[in-house]
C-alpha cells in the first residue's frame, strides 16, 4: 500500500471493492501442468484459460490479488498499446502492425465478454473514450484517423476543437479522437471477478506466497516458495515490475515506472457543468492527465509518471493543481484519496509476450495500456501452452532488452523530463496561438459588429430622410388639393350667384316670343314699342345712349282696357 502526501491512497478502492474471500498461502508442495507467478490481470487470465482447457494450474501471488497496478489503475479499456501505432508500423511493417492491432482489439472484446459471461459484481462497463490534444494539430489528427479507419478498420472519430470544448469545458484542449467502442470499469472488481471465475473452473490461487527461486532446467520446472514447492511443465512469469530475482533475464528488461492518481471530494453540480462527457478522458502528453467521473460527482484523476518507486511528498497538492489548471472553474478542489501504482515498461514500450526458453513464458511490460493487453496476452499464452497457438510470435520483433539498471532508470527519468518539456513548449506555443486566434476572432467580430451598426444607422438615416420627403410631398399634395377644392367652391359660388339673372332673362325672352306669337295670331298692333314694353315688364326702355331710368307706368287707353277685358 502506497501513501501519498499523508493520504491513504488505496482506501477509495477498498471502499468500492466487492467482498472477496481470504486466500491462504501455499504450505505444501504442488504438482500441476502450469504455474503462474503473479496474481494480476495477466496471470489471472492465463489461469482462467488454462483451467478452462482442462489443464491444472496454480497461481502464486506474493501479496493480494490485484494489489498493485492491476487493481489501482483508472480502468480504461481500449484497443492499442503504449507504443504509438506509427512507430509499430515503422518497426514491423503495416501487415504485422494490423495483426497486432487486431490482437489488442481482441483483448477489449475478451474483457467485455468475460464481464458478461461471469456476471461479475461491481463491474459495470461505461462506454466511450476521448483522447484529447493539448496543442492544435488538426491536420495531423485527421491523417491519423483516416489511416486507422482505412488500414486498420478501427472505430474512431475525429472531433474538432469546438465539439471537444462543448463537453470538456477547458481552453487547454483542442481536437480529440473519440473511441465509441472503448469503455471503463472498476479494475480491482474485475480482477477479483477473474480470480473467482478461475477458481470456480478449478484453478488454485495462493496469496501471500512469493516465488523465491525457480529451477527452469529439465522438463518439469520447480518454483520455490517460503513453505512449499511447485512443480510444473510450464511456468508463466506474470509478476511485472515485482518479478524480482526469480528470473533476472526477464526482470532486468522491465523498467518499473510509478504513476499517480487521486480521487476528489464531491464537487457537486460544478463538475457536471465542467465535464459533460461521461466516458473516460486522457491527453496525448507523456505522462499526461487521464480521468473519469466516479460516484456521481467526484473525479478520479491520474497524472504524471516517474521512475522513483515511492510516492512523492505533496502528491495530493500536485494533482489538485493539475485539475485546477485544466478546470479553473472548479475552484479549490479537495483531494480525499491519493496514491501511486507501479507498472512496468519495456524499452520499446510494447508488451513482452512469448516463450523465453522451453516451458518458460513471459507476459508483462503493459505500461499504461494494460487492461486490454493483459487480457489479450493471457489468452494468447494460454492458447500457446495448451494448443500450440503461435500468435505470440507476432511480438518476436520486441525482444528482451536490458533497461540499464539504476543508470537506466535515471536516464529514463531524464528522458521523460525532456519530453515533458517538449510537450510544455509545444502546448505553450499552441495556447499563445489559440489566444491570438481568439483575439483576432473577437476583433473581427467587433469590427463586423461596428460595420453592421454603421450600416444599420445609414439605413435608418435613409429611411428617416425618405419618410420626411414622403411626408413633405404628402403635405404639399394636401395643400394643393385644398387649394383646388377652394377654387372649385369659389367657382361654384360664382356660378350659383349668376344663376337667378340668367333665369329671369330666359323667362323674359319666352314672354316676348309668346306675345309676338299672340299678336301675329290676333292681328293686333302696337308695334315694337308695345313689345318692348311687355318685354320690359311694364317699364319704358331708355333710348340708346341715355341713362337708364325707370319708366313711369303708363295708363292703358280706354279702348285697350276694354279690349283686354273682352
Amino acid at each position: 500500500m502506497a501513501e501519498a502526501g499523508g493520504i491513504d491512497g488505496p482506501k477509495w478502492y477498498a471502499e468500492t471493492t466487492v467482498a472477496a474471500p481470504e486466500r491462504a498461502p501455499l504450505v505444501q508442495d504442488a504438482d500441476v501442468d502450469v504455474c503462474v507467478i503473479g496474481g494480476g490481470l495477466a496471470g489471472l487470465t492465463v489461469a482462467r484459460e488454462i483451467v478452462r482447457a482442462g489443464w491444472s494450474v496454480v497461481v502464486l501471488e506474493a501479496k493480494k490479488i490485484a494489489w498493485n497496478a492491476s487493481g489501482r489503475n483508472a480502468g480504461f479499456v481500449a484497443p492499442g498499446f503504449s507504443e504509438r501505432i506509427e512507430n509499430i508500423i515503422e518497426r514491423v511493417g503495416l501487415s504485422r502492425a494490423k495483426q497486432l492491432w487486431a490482437l489488442s482489439a481482441d483483448g477489449v472484446e475478451y474483457v467485455r465478454a468475460t464481464i458478461r459471461e461471469t456476471g461479475m459484481p461491481g463491474v459495470t462497463a461505461a462506454d466511450g473514450r476521448l483522447i484529447v490534444l493539448r496543442r492544435n494539430a488538426e491536420d495531423e489528427l485527421l491523417r491519423h484517423v483516416a489511416m486507422m479507419r482505412v488500414d486498420f478498420g478501427a472505430r474512431l472519430d475525429a472531433w474538432p476543437t469546438e465539439q471537444v470544448r462543448e463537453v470538456l469545458r477547458s481552453e487547454r484542449y483542442f481536437q480529440a479522437v473519440h473511441l465509441p467502442g472503448a469503455f471503463r470499469i472498476h479494475p480491482r472488481n474485475y480482477a477479483l471477478g477473474l480470480a473467482a471465475a478461475a477458481e470456480q473452473a478449478g484453478a488454485r490461487i495462493f496469496e501471500d506466497t512469493p516465488a523465491l527461486a525457480m529451477d527452469s532446467a529439465g522438463v518439469r520446472k520447480r518454483v520455490d516458495t517460503p513453505k512449499g514447492r511447485v512443480r510444473a511443465g510450464h511456468v508463466v512469469l506474470a509478476g511485472g515490475a515485482h518479478l524480482g530475482s526469480v528470473f533476472r533475464a526477464v526482470s532486468e528488461t522491465l523498467l518499473p515506472v510509478s504513476s499517480y492518481m487521486a480521487v476528489t471530494a464531491p464537487l457537486g453540480e460544478a463538475l457536471g457543468d465542467a465535464v459533460r462527457y461521461r466516458g473516460s478522458v486522457s491527453d496525448t502528453r507523456r505522462g499526461g492527465d487521464y480521468y473519469r467521473i466516479v460516484d456521481g460527482d467526484r473525479l478520479l484523476w491520474g497524472s504524471g509518471i516517474s521512475t522513483r518507486i515511492s510516492a512523492p511528498r505533496g502528491l495530493a497538492g500536485s494533482i489538485e493543481r493539475d485539475i485546477r489548471d485544466v478546470y479553473p472553474q472548479l475552484g479549490a478542489v479537495k483531494i480525499d484519496h491519493a496514491w501511486s501504482g507501479l507498472m512496468s515498461y519495456a524499452v520499446h514500450k510494447m508488451p513482452l509476450i512469448g516463450e523465453v526458453m522451453p516451458g518458460v513464458w513471459v507476459t508483462g511490460a503493459f505500461g499504461g495500456h494494460g487492461i486490454n493487453t493483459t487480457a489479450m496476452a493471457g489468452d494468447v499464452i494460454a492458447s500457446a501452452i495448451v494448443a500450440g497457438d503461435d500468435r505470440w510470435r507476432l511480438f518476436s520483433a520486441y525482444e528482451l532488452v536490458w533497461t540499464g539498471g539504476a543508470w537506466g532508470r535515471a536516464a529514463a527519468q531524464i528522458l521523460f523530463w525532456a519530453r515533458r518539456l517538449q510537450d510544455a513548449v509545444a502546448e505553450g506555443l499552441a495556447q499563445r496561438r489559440d489566444t491570438a486566434r481568439r483575439r483576432a476572432v473577437q476583433q473581427a467580430a467587433h469590427e463586423a459588429a461596428e460595420r453592421e451598426r454603421r450600416a444599420t444607422e445609414a439605413v435608418q438615416r435613409r429611411a428617416a430622410e425618405e419618410a420626411a420627403r414622403a411626408a413633405a410631398e404628402e403635405s404639399a399634395e394636401r395643400f394643393a388639393a385644398a387649394q383646388r377644392n377652394a377654387a372649385e367652391r369659389a367657382h361654384q359660388a360664382a356660378v350659383q350667384a349668376k344663376q337667378p339673372r340668367r333665369i329671369a332673362d330666359t323667362v323674359a325672352a319666352h314672354k316676348v316670343e309668346l306675345l309676338r306669337a299672340a299678336r301675329a295670331a290676333g292681328g293686333g298692333g302696337g308695334g315694337e314699342a308695345d313689345l318692348g314694353n311687355e318685354a320690359g315688364h311694364g317699364f319704358e326702355t331708355a333710348p340708346a345712349g341715355s341713362e337708364e331710368k325707370p319708366a313711369a307706368p303708363r295708363q292703358l287707353s280706354k279702348s285697350r282696357r276694354k279690349a283686354k277685358r273682352t
